[in-house]
């Protein structure tokens, strides 16, 4: 559905250059006809943007913990109140509030997209009182969609899709956090060396993604290389721990890492990592987009045991699922071992196979629909 030129303001928590999610849903708005204004936050070292949509970043006195997320729905609040808008995106709960009140205070329709479950994030696991604050946020905006003010919403997996549905009777729309298919003539062939062979993880480096489980299951894996690509809480603490083992050398951290950065790197690995503990039903429920990232590069992945992640490599074969807690070291090292041996055996023609059905459907070329019908519909009633 082709737009006649409306505005959307679209808030966000983060400084807007890792998030892939919210660049391809901005580039499909804009593509669509659509004027999309991303608003985010200004950090000291924040990367200059170029992109096909405006982008604007407030520089926040707070980096942390309630006075950052209470200052930045103020700020959100007020800088929404005095720009043009047809539409205005929530991407998340800790921008919900301030969209919410814009929206009902100017009379304009709300989407919210809700990129995890967020009370259930890891971080707040152990937090109990922190915890009830989100979700008692939840349970007093979300039923009030459709409501009290006109909007609708759309979430990343069917799981979470349920859990709305169940908690809140609400309806959710299902755009999942996958790539762009690659363009018809780009060649993914890499000659990937024999040795060290590329175990790569990409995403937040924070508690329960076992980056310190890969770093003690290397010494098990001498013809191995993990590399890191990201940022987070823990970063520094298990950069730490790497250095101090000896075969550090073959450990590597990135560090955060821009979308074409991780493009190039990608396809050089010789198996993604997607494991996690169970610290929620946010991760349990989760299907972390790098696992679409890996799929379109060709990359056989190996997952922890969640409905999400099953689902994926069960129905197209592209890897293997583990529960993790089962797995020490020394097995978790032999399961690497494995699965790479599984894939330098089989066939060219079969693993082709398996990873082009794949990579048609977790493709955003399909998601993105979803997401233009639902802005098409709520900004046009």
């Amino acid at each position: 559905m082709k737009s006649t030129g409306k505005h959307i303001l679209m808030a966000v928590s983060n400084d807007l250059v890792t998030d892939q999610r919210v660049d391809r849903s901005c580039r499909a708005l804009t593509e669509a006809g659509y004027r999309v204004t991303l608003v985010g936050r200004q950090l000291d070292d924040t990367t200059p943007l170029e992109r096909p949509y405006r982008t604007r970043r407030l520089r926040l006195l707070f980096r942390r913990k309630v006075w950052f997320y209470a200052e930045l729905n103020i700020r959100l609040f007020f800088w929404m109140m005095t720009h043009k808008a047809d539409l205005i995106y929530a991407n998340d709960t800790d921008t919900l509030a301030a969209c919410y009140l814009a929206a009902r205070l100017r009379r304009k329709p709300l989407l919210f997209d809700a990129h995890e479950l967020f009370p259930e994030v890891p971080e707040l696991v152990d937090r109990p009182r922190v915890r009830r604050v989100w979700q008692r946020l939840e349970d007093r905006l979300l039923p009030r969609i459709g409501k009290r003010v006109r909007g609708t919403a759309v979430t990343v997996t069917q799981s979470i899709a349920d859990h709305y549905s169940q908690r809140y009777g609400m309806e959710m729309g299902v755009v999942r956090n996958v790539p762009d298919r690659p363009e018809p003539h780009e060649d993914k062939s890499v000659v990937k060396p024999a040795s060290p062979k590329m175990l790569l993880y990409q995403g937040a480096v924070n508690a329960g993604r076992c980056v310190d489980r890969l770093i003690d299951a290397m010494v098990f894996l001498p013809d191995c290389q993990l590399v890191v690509a990201g940022d987070g809480d823990l970063r520094q603490e298990l950069e730490g721990r790497a250095a101090a083992v000896a075969w550090h050398e073959r450990i590597v951290f990135k560090g955060r890492m821009t979308p074409g950065q991780l493009h190039e790197l990608t396809p050089q690995a010789s198996l993604g990592l997607v494991l996690m503990e169970n610290l929620g039903l946010n991760y349990y429920y989760s299907l972390p987009n790098r696992v679409g990232d890996f799929v379109q590069a060709g990359v056989p992945v190996l997952a922890s045991d969640f409905p999400e992640l099953r689902r994926v490599v069960d129905a197209y074969r592209v890897g293997r699922i583990v529960d993790v807690d089962e797995l020490d070291s020394a097995s978790l090292a032999e399961v690497v071992r494995q699965t790479l041996q599984q894939w330098e055996e089989m066939p060219v023609a079969e693993r082709s196979n398996r990873f082009a059905h794949a990579a048609e459907d977790l493709s955003w070329d399909n998601d993105k629909k979803v997401l233009l019908q639902r802005v098409g519909t709520i900004i046009c009633e």
